[in-house]
């Protein structure tokens, strides 16, 4: 599904956001610097966009983007992306503690098993190490609903013009309704190795980001 959108992933990306996915990553990318990482793990690259931020942020450090899907991989590599890795998150072919930062943007969320998933990331994360995690969640209050609606109705047709694959975004809703999303991402990234977890909600909660730390 993701080899057959990549070629137009970033522009249906940037029109159904209304341009926000721009402000989400460099959000994240500020976070991330804080934290002075000399090696980072941005998992679940796609087409490289947050791992382009955090080049830019953190010109001397390591940046490694990895996927499974070898055409989002070409994408990213031709927008710059220096560092690339065929890979499967949930077996990831680094070894313990290689990596004083993990990343993953929009792709926790679609990975077959969440905790083997986190506890990969924690495993190849270094003591005191970060781990960032930035996802679509549900918005509370007013917002909700008419956010559902664009959800369901409106953005899997808008989709379908952009990328002619509408049934990848017909997906995309189902997905996020079943995300666990603030205390309940929590807890899941508790369970699973790491602490110290807080979450940050973006754009009235369309959209978190969540950071922990491996102690």
């Amino acid at each position: 599904m993701f080899g057959r959108i990549a070629r137009r992933y970033d522009l249906a990306n940037h029109l159904l956001s209304g341009g926000a996915d721009f402000l989400w990553r460099r959000r994240a990318a500020k976070m991330v610097e804080k934290w002075r990482p000399q090696r980072v793990l941005d998992l679940a690259t796609g087409s490289g966009d947050l791992a382009l931020a955090l080049q830019r942020r953190l010109p001397e450090a390591a940046i490694i983007a990895a996927d499974f899907s070898p055409e989002m991989l070409s994408v990213a590599q031709h927008k710059g992306v220096r560092e690339t890795v065929l890979a499967d998150a949930l077996r990831l072919p680094f070894p313990d503690e290689s990596f004083d930062c993990v990343t993953v943007a929009f792709g926790l969320r679609n990975m077959a098993d969440w905790n083997l998933a986190l506890r990969e990331m924690s495993r190849v994360l270094r003591s005191n190490g970060h781990l960032l995690v930035l996802d679509f969640s549900l918005p509370t209050g007013m917002l909700r609903s008419g956010y559902r609606f664009y959800l369901h109705r409106c953005l899997p047709i808008l989709a379908s013009l952009v990328t002619g694959q509408k049934e990848a975004y017909d997906y995309l809703g189902g997905s996020i309704e079943k995300f666990p999303s603030g205390d309940g991402m929590i807890q899941l990234i508790a369970e699973n190795g790491l602490a110290l977890a807080s979450f940050h909600p973006l754009t009235g909660g369309i959209a978190t980001i969540y950071a922990a730390q491996k102690l």
